[in-house]
């Protein structure tokens, strides 16, 4: 037995994806500004339609605003 052999951790293409039960817990154990980043990550692929207007995800804001996270349009593009 070597106790200095390291088990290698396979590349993220063949790890097991992990299940949506998984990834809520892990949503909600992080902090408000962590949650912030992640979804300005997410917003890259997200497009936000109303009856008059489509706005793409990264048009969009995320800041923490108190005890939530708020997304306005990026005042840079008017």
């Amino acid at each position: 037995m070597n106790i200095f052999k390291q088990k290698r951790m396979p590349p993220p293409t063949y790890r097991e994806p992990l299940e949506a039960a998984e990834i809520i817990q892990l949503f909600g154990q992080l902090t408000l500004h962590q949650q912030a980043a992640l979804m300005r990550l997410m917003s890259r692929n997200l497009v936000i339609r109303t009856d008059n207007d489509e706005i793409m995800g990264y048009e969009l804001d995320f800041n923490v605003d108190g005890a939530l996270v708020a997304a306005t349009t990026d005042s840079d593009e008017d």
